[in-house]
């Protein structure tokens, strides 16, 4: 896309579009029952011609936020899909529930559920793994009763604080490299960090919030769940296969690629030309989707004698219709995010901040969390936030280990504060059954209490490394 030319608009008018547009997309969304789909669209489009982009280049930049996030969003939330209803159906997660309730016992479930995606969000990012997770969560809620909320709500928890603070996912990684951070340092600073800020900040309150949700239905998105005969179920490994290949192919790619980056392999290497194939993501979603087919589906029924052509398309039919809506709305948040990027707003507010001289980390996480207030995604939002801060860090005579908690103090910022233009906020909120305003109330609160925290812990680091 052509580089857009702005109509000019003082900072103070700018600031207020954007104040009065997300309470309108509100005001359509909870008070009209307007279609959150048709309502991103609608403020989006009104929100570029009041902020000054001209009426030929509106809708192309709608348009350009809509596809970008689509173009991702659309295959990980796909073959996810796909895999966590081949693992319902199967009978794989009643396997995976009943082993972890016996490990754990049935009181420690959500601690269970919330210590899985700890582990199962390391490699792979936010919206794939929790998307496969569901059927697992789902199979919990539904076997052991009570609210939903208090099985969901700290696995979103885990997935948070990985998302935001630990490489390989993409905002910390990319700020690390902005910044000039050790990757291996700042995973070990993160961890020190995260742990404490999942367990306090994320498991804990998601349990606190749970309590205020007492009857929360296990919502139905993936299909209506089937008790498999126990002599139908996969075995636990064929689970674990099927489950840790995509984790596997994600290492592999991220092992080979900072070997490349470091000059220990070359770019020509054959093994790293494969990683970069297998191991990118939605590539390693497909991989593991189509193992599941096979190992879980296929092979056992074929041994049977049961036909399971038809009833394989079929099934992926049935996972994928109850994503196509929340993949549009996923799309239409990432459109309204990136017409407020265009606009300059948060780039205008971020370096006002950056020149009122506060103390480098403060001014790093005010930073980071203006360009997430303004646009949405955190990913953005670190990477702005690590670029305009990089030129203090290089000017300033600080320690490694300084930088890593600089390099967390940003990623801490890019996970709080999410709202209506957060593609996630509505990724997660549909896959929950949420509407609005619970969103707000557990994905944005949550999001906010591991920022809030994971700042403070950095900021401790930072005082006593600087």
């Amino acid at each position: 896309m052509e580089e857009l030319v702005l109509a000019e608009r003082p900072v103070w008018l700018l600031l207020t579009i954007a104040v009065v547009a997300i309470a309108f997309l509100l005001f359509l969304i909870i008070k009209t029952r307007l279609h959150a789909f048709f309502s991103l669209l609608i403020v989006a489009v009104l929100t570029g011609l009041a902020a000054g982009i001209g009426v030929a280049d509106v809708i192309d930049v709608v348009i350009a936020g809509f596809s970008s996030t689509v173009g991702t969003v659309a295959l990980l939330v796909g073959f996810g899909a796909v895999l966590g209803r081949i693992i319902e159906v199967t009978g794989g997660a009643q396997v995976l529930a009943d082993k972890m309730l016996d490990t754990f016992g049935e009181k420690r479930a959500p601690l269970a559920l919330s210590v899985a995606s700890l582990f199962y969000a390391f490699p792979i990012f936010l919206d794939a793994g929790f998307i496969v997770m569901l059927p697992v969560i789902y199979t919990v809620a539904r076997r052991l009763g009570g609210s939903f909320m208090l099985y969901v709500l700290p696995s979103i928890a885990s997935f948070m604080m990985m998302h935001a603070l630990l490489p390989p996912h993409p905002g910390p990684t990319a700020a690390a490299t902005v910044m000039g951070a050790d990757i291996g340092l700042v995973i070990i600073v993160g961890l020190l960090i995260g742990l404490p800020t999942w367990y306090f900040g994320g498991y804990l309150v998601a349990r606190a919030i749970s309590k205020r949700f007492p009857d929360t239905p296990v919502p139905a998105l993936l299909g209506e769940p089937r008790e498999v005969p126990v002599e139908e179920r996969p075995a636990f490994g064929a689970i674990l296969l099927v489950l840790l290949m995509p984790l596997a192919l994600i290492f592999f790619n991220t092992g080979l690629s900072t070997m490349e980056a470091s000059g220990s392999v070359s770019d020509q290497n054959a093994l790293y030309q494969l990683s970069r194939l297998v191991g990118a993501t939605p590539v390693a979603m497909a991989l593991s989707a189509l193992t599941a087919m096979l190992v879980l589906y296929v092979i056992p029924r074929r041994r049977s004698g049961q036909q399971v052509g038809g009833l394989l398309e079929e099934l992926v039919d049935d996972a994928l219709a109850p994503v196509c809506s929340i993949i549009l709305i996923t799309g239409a948040g990432g459109a309204f995010g990136r017409v407020l990027t265009e606009t300059g707003i948060g780039g205008l507010v971020a370096e006002g901040l950056d020149a009122m001289g506060l103390p480098l980390i403060i001014a790093a996480y005010l930073v980071t969390m203006a360009m997430r207030i303004a646009q949405g995604s955190a990913t953005v939002a670190a990477t702005t936030g690590a670029s305009i801060m990089a030129p203090a860090i290089m000017a300033g005579d600080f320690g490694t280990i300084a930088v890593a908690a600089v390099v967390i103090a940003i990623g801490a910022a890019s996970i709080g504060w999410s709202h209506v233009n957060d593609s996630g906020f509505w990724l997660i909120g549909k896959f929950c059954g949420f509407d609005t305003i619970t969103t707000f109330k557990t994905w944005s609160l949550i999001g906010t209490t591991i920022s809030l925290l994971a700042f403070a812990l950095s900021s401790v680091v930072f005082v006593i490394a600087a």
